[in-house]
């Protein structure tokens, strides 16, 4: 059986991740508080930061950059659209 989290992304319970996706305390609470389906919601939502903006994991500030927007889009605010960005359609 897998493990079910009350997941903050979605407001529901889900089915939890099956390790911590990122080190430290913050990888400890999104392990415990977000499922699944709530991290790649980031996942893709960092994905369209990354290309948008043309930066690189490599660099310390986009580095920076990045988990600030992650800490917002999963317990926070929620993180911003670049401006004049429009999703693709399918």
């Amino acid at each position: 059986m897998s493990r079910m989290v009350q997941c903050v992304v979605l407001g529901r319970s889900a089915e939890g991740l099956a390790y911590a996706p990122y080190p430290g305390e913050l990888g400890a609470r999104i392990y415990r508080e977000v499922s699944k389906e709530g991290w790649q919601r980031w996942v893709d939502h960092q994905t369209m930061l990354l290309n948008e903006y043309r930066m690189t994991p490599i660099d310390p500030k986009h580095r920076a950059f990045l988990v600030a927007e992650m800490q917002k889009f999963l317990f926070g605010e929620g993180s911003t659209q670049p401006e004049g960005f429009v999703p693709p359609t399918a």
